[in-house]
């Protein structure tokens, strides 16, 4: 064979090398791309769940105080009708 011809053969065996390299760069880049905006979704949906349980947890908390403030005056009524009411025994009558 003519020595011009296994050059043209060694230069399109480069050029398919050089394809199949440049192909595969590609692929690994847009792979990179996809994680990249997928974990740009994660960490936005975290902050999101964050944001709510932290506004779940400060209503929760209101709640609480509302339901020791309403304990508390429910005791204090408790506490008069037990004074006022005739049919009760207190030690002081």
């Amino acid at each position: 064979m003519a020595t011009w011809i296994w050059i043209v053969i060694a230069i399109g065996v480069l050029v398919v090398l050089v394809l199949i390299a440049f192909g595969a760069w590609r692929r690994r880049e847009r792979q990179i791309t996809q994680r990249r905006e997928q974990a740009q979704e994660l960490l936005q949906e975290a902050e999101t769940r964050t944001r709510q349980a932290e506004e779940r947890e400060r209503i929760a908390e209101e709640h609480a105080q509302q339901a020791r403030e309403s304990r508390k005056v429910a005791a204090q009524a408790g506490v008069r009708a037990d004074r006022i009411d005739p049919d009760r025994e207190t030690p002081d009558r």
